[in-house]
C-alpha cells in the first residue's frame, strides 16, 4: 500500500461487489485489493443507493457526486472566508486554531478547521508565503518532540523564597482574577534593557512594561508600579491583585518589599521548571512575533509597547473559547464592582431604616 490514499476506483467497486458476492470478509478483499479493511467496510456501508443493495456503478455515482460537493462547498473555496483566514493571518498573526475558533462569531453561518488552514498554508498556498505570519515560522510541519529537562538544584537561589507548592488552590485552577505571574524579557545580550511581562492567570489580560535594566530594584518598581493600577478593581475590603508567582532570577531579590508594599504573597516556581508559570512564558513567546530574540529593545518606544500591549490583550485566545483577555478582565472587573455597589446599596439601605426607626420613636 502507498502512502497516499487513493478512491476506489469503478473496477476495485466491481471486485468488492463479486468478492461480497461470494460471501468473503472486508478483510479477505481487503487483501485481493491490497487496501485496509476499514476502507472496503465503509465503502461498503456509505455507497449503497438509498440503503438498497450494493451496486458498483451507483456506487462510483455517489462517491463522485460527493467529491465534487467537497471540492466546490470547500471552506476556503469562499471567497468571504477566504479573506478573513489571509487578513487575520497577514495582520493579526493569529493562529490557525484562533482563527477557527473566532470565524463563528465574526462570520455567522460560516466555520473551518485549523487543519484545513495549516494544509493551505503548507500546501497550495506555499508560494505565497503564509508560514511567516506563524508562530514559529517554520518552512515545513514540524512533529511535536518531547523536551530534556534539566537537573534542578536543591535550593532557591531567593532568600526567604515561598514555594509555588503552597499556593492557593484557587490560583492553580485560575478559578478567580487576581493571581498573577511574572517575568523579565530580555533583548540584545548586550544591551540591559528588558521588558516585565505580567500577566493574570485566569484573563490572560497582561501588562508589559519597558526597563532600563534588570536590575532587582527596577523589577521591583515596575511591579508596585503595574499592579497598584490593578488594585484599583476591587470589591470591599479585597484587592483584585491576590497574588504573584516569578521564576527564581535574581531581579526578584526584592520580592519580600514587594509582597510588603501589595500585600499580597509571592510565590516562586521550582528551579528550572519554567513551565510552572506557564500563561507568562506564552505571553512571552506571543511578544517574540513581534520583537524577535536579538532585538535591541532600546530602541522602542513607550507607545509601541502599549500598542503591543492592546494588541495582545484584544486578541481572542482559545483557551477563554475565543473571547480576548479584555473582554475577560472586563467582565470579571464588572462583577466585583457590581458586587460592591451592591453592598454599598444594602449599607446604605440599613442606615436609612435605623434612622427612620430612631426617629419614629
Amino acid at each position: 500500500m502507498g502512502k497516499h490514499y487513493k478512491q476506489l476506483t469503478l473496477l476495485e467497486r466491481e471486485q468488492i461487489y463479486a468478492l461480497k458476492e461470494q460471501g468473503k470478509s472486508s478483510r479477505d478483499i481487503a487483501k485481493v485489493l491490497e487496501r485496509n479493511h476499514r476502507t472496503i467496510a465503509r465503502e461498503y456501508e456509505r455507497n449503497r443507493y438509498a440503503g438498497q443493495e450494493y451496486i458498483p456503478c451507483k456506487a462510483q455515482e455517489l462517491s463522485d457526486k460527493r467529491g465534487i460537493e467537497q471540492r466546490t462547498k470547500a471552506p476556503l473555496k469562499n471567497p468571504q472566508v477566504f479573506l478573513y483566514v489571509r487578513k487575520k493571518l497577514r495582520d493579526g498573526h493569529w493562529s490557525p486554531e484562533t482563527i477557527s475558533g473566532r470565524l463563528p462569531f465574526d462570520i455567522s453561518g460560516e466555520s473551518i478547521t485549523p487543519e484545513t488552514i495549516y494544509q493551505y498554508i503548507y500546501g497550495k498556498g506555499k508560494k505565497y508565503k503564509l508560514h511567516r505570519y506563524l508562530t514559529k515560522s517554520h518552512k515545513k510541519r514540524r512533529i511535536k518532540t518531547g523536551r530534556r529537562v534539566h537537573k534542578e538544584p536543591k535550593h532557591s537561589r531567593i532568600p526567604h523564597a515561598v514555594s509555588i507548592d503552597k499556593r492557593p488552590t484557587k490560583a492553580n485552577n485560575r478559578a478567580q482574577i487576581g493571581h498573577f505571574e511574572t517575568d523579565l524579557m530580555e533583548g540584545k545580550r548586550s544591551t540591559k534593557t528588558a521588558l516585565s511581562i505580567t500577566v493574570d492567570r485566569k484573563s490572560r489580560y497582561a501588562i508589559i512594561s519597558k526597563i532600563k535594566d534588570k536590575s532587582a530594584i527596577n523589577k521591583q518598581k515596575v511591579l508596585q508600579i503595574t499592579l497598584k493600577t490593578v488594585r484599583s478593581l476591587k470589591r470591599v475590603g479585597k484587592p483584585i491583585v491576590r497574588s504573584i508567582t516569578s521564576d527564581n532570577g535574581s531581579e526578584n531579590t526584592n520580592h519580600q518589599e514587594v509582597s510588603q508594599e501589595l500585600r499580597v504573597p509571592m510565590y516562586f516556581c521550582h528551579p528550572y521548571h519554567s513551565w510552572e508559570k506557564g500563561s507568562v512564558e506564552n505571553m512571552i513567546g506571543r511578544v517574540r512575533r513581534y520583537i524577535p530574540k536579538g532585538t535591541n529593545l532600546y530602541q522602542y518606544s513607550t507607545e509601541q509597547i502599549q500598542w503591543l500591549e492592546n494588541k495582545l490583550n484584544n486578541t481572542p485566545r482559545k483557551c477563554l473559547n475565543y473571547q480576548t483577555p479584555n473582554e475577560v478582565m472586563e467582565q470579571e472587573a464588572n462583577k466585583y464592582k457590581f458586587r460592591r455597589y451592591m453592598k454599598n446599596k444594602e449599607a446604605q439601605t440599613q442606615s436609612l431604616e435605623v434612622n427612620r426607626r430612631g426617629t419614629s420613636t
